[in-house]
């Protein structure tokens, strides 16, 4: 009965002010019979992210911290009660999320972005890069990436200029062209005007990320962009 995991019950407080788990499971449609749902998409949810966030990445941890009293006590089920979920119920979980889904998942992020300022900001920053994941295993999506010299992902990620996280896309160990950049920060775009329409917009980026399409699409969209020097 003893953990090591105490900070998972700050974390746990955190979420449940900003609600993360409940706005993600909002998104996926749950093909299971209720009368038959021991974890819930929105626990099921909430345990894989507090896992990753307290440096447990590979969902195979489930097994053994499904057990976890402070983990237990972070989903409010008590350190003697039930397990959470396993592995194999982790493992379906992230599986079930079809495109539509993952969409609304990114919008759901931006509306949390959007809904974490007090007030509607006159003007934001951007800044937009891709950053390299290495993996030690066959995961799906998985590319080698000879600069790095390793398998991995490389996931497209926008901050703002404060720092604060908008939105994420999981992809493979390759560049991303100009047309995938630019459908990226359409849908950032779209969703951040359904919230703030008359916010200004400016767009931060290296020179790949600021290539043809991009330039044409800001300008053609009122969006000013800047090429941040590497």
């Amino acid at each position: 009965m003893l953990s090591s995991n105490g900070g998972v019950l700050a974390l746990a407080e955190v979420e449940k002010r900003l609600g993360v788990a409940e706005r993600l499971a909002r998104c996926i449609d749950d093909p299971r019979c209720p009368d038959q749902i021991v974890h819930s998409l929105s626990d099921m949810i909430g345990f894989r992210m507090k896992m990753i966030a307290a440096g447990y990445e590979d969902g195979n941890d489930a097994n053994r911290l499904r057990s976890d009293p402070i983990f237990k006590m972070a989903q409010d089920a008590l350190p003697s009660g039930r397990d959470l979920a396993s592995q194999s119920t982790m493992c379906r979980l992230e599986n079930l999320p079809g495109v539509r889904n993952l969409v609304a998942m990114g919008r759901a992020a931006v509306d949390l972005y959007c809904t974490s300022f007090r007030q509607v900001p006159k003007r934001i920053v951007l800044d937009i890069d891709d950053t390299f994941d290495a993996v030690h295993g066959g995961q799906q999506l998985r590319l080698f990436n000879a600069h790095h010299d390793e398998y991995g992902f490389q996931p497209i990620v926008v901050f703002d200029g404060a720092g604060r996280f908008v939105g994420a896309v999981l992809r493979p160990a390759k560049r991303p062209s100009g047309i995938e950049v630019r459908a990226h920060l359409r849908h950032l775009v779209r969703a951040i005007r359904s919230n703030w329409p008359n916010t200004s917009i400016l767009i931060r980026a290296d020179s790949h990320y600021c290539g043809p399409q991009v330039i044409d699409w800001t300008w053609a969209g009122e969006i000013r962009t800047m090429r941040r020097r590497c």
